[in-house]
């Protein structure tokens, strides 16, 4: 560690303020050989917890420079083990809960850049992201987080999360990530939430359930036909989902350019085939999700209007 990043940093932890200008610094001294060091780290987390009003340009930095730190110190970089994983946590926990917005931001940066991480992290910052999305209240770097309803701000994180690349599934949605957001979903049913989170709900437990999520909003016209199927007689949970088991989306038709199945070889198209049926499993863990409050609500019934559109239901 240099004098100066030393001296910055102490200096920033004794006052509370740092400048955008000493930001600077601090990244050109921290960067100067490439890497941050373990001394570096730890001056960083001791400024950050006593810095009264952590500006966005401060959050930039920390986040970036110790996510950084955890995921390519150890060999191979890219990957976190068990011993660093821990480390973490041990630093940013407080009674079970993280300090402070930045190290909140950490732990998803962490998942998003690093190729794997221990499941004991994956637990840890799901539930970290689960409490703060519903308790939480202060700015984060991209906006503010609210206690009351889900808005874009919190919906972005979430999305970042769940579909990382060191997520609990990685770059997909695992069943532990798709009930919390049903958790997240009954929480703030009554609030209001940005159209954000309906859409992330809806594709996030349908990835866990088919291996996709749509990328395209469904058309007004298409959208009404939908409905329309949802109000008609016989389309209650119990048989649509008996009727949609081993039925398959189309991928091609629907999914190509997120997929982009024609640059793949047999064995992935042959994995996202088998991936995009419903198993019995399956059905009976989204059945019994959606029979929890005994009705549907809005989302739940949009959730099941883009299964139904998915597989082809709608048109039997």
């Amino acid at each position: 560690m240099t004098m100066q990043f030393r001296d910055i940093a102490a200096q920033a932890a004794t006052a509370g303020l740092i400048s955008a200008e000493e930001i600077l610094a601090l990244r050109q001294a921290g960067w100067a050989d490439g890497r941050i060091d373990p001394e570096e780290a730890e001056s960083l987390f001791a400024a950050n917890e006593r810095l009264s009003e952590p500006s966005p340009e401060w959050s930039a930095f920390f986040v970036e420079a110790l996510s950084t730190f955890v995921v390519n110190t150890v060999e191979p970089r890219g990957y976190v083990d068990e011993a660093m994983g821990e480390e973490l946590v041990a630093r940013i926990d407080r009674d079970g809960r993280v300090d402070s917005l930045a190290e909140l931001e950490l732990l998803v940066k962490v998942l998003e850049i690093s190729l794997s991480t221990p499941a004991a992290l994956k637990a840890y910052a799901l539930k970290q992201l689960e409490d703060a999305v519903l308790t939480g209240e202060g700015p984060t770097r991209d906006g503010q987080l609210d206690a009351k309803g889900i808005n874009a701000v919190e919906a972005g994180l979430l999305r970042r999360a769940i579909f990382a690349a060191g997520g609990d599934r990685p770059a997909a949605v695992s069943k532990s990530e798709a009930e919390m957001l049903f958790r997240l979903k009954d929480a703030a049913l009554f609030e209001v939430n940005a159209p954000e989170w309906e859409k992330l709900f809806v594709q996030g437990v349908a990835n866990y359930l088919f291996g996709f999520g749509g990328a395209e909003p469904l058309s007004r016209e298409r959208a009404s036909e939908l409905e329309q199927f949802m109000a008609s007689e016989g389309s209650g949970v119990g048989s649509f989902l008996a009727r949609m088991g081993g039925s398959k989306p189309d991928f091609e038709g629907s999914f190509g350019s997120l997929l982009d199945m024609g640059h793949h070889g047999s064995d992935t198209e042959q994995a996202a085939a088998e991936a995009s049926v419903l198993t019995e499993e399956e059905g009976t863990w989204l059945h019994d999700m959606l029979d929890a409050d005994e009705e549907l609500d809005p989302m739940e019934k949009a959730l099941v209007a883009f299964i139904a559109e998915e597989t082809g239901e709608t048109d039997s």
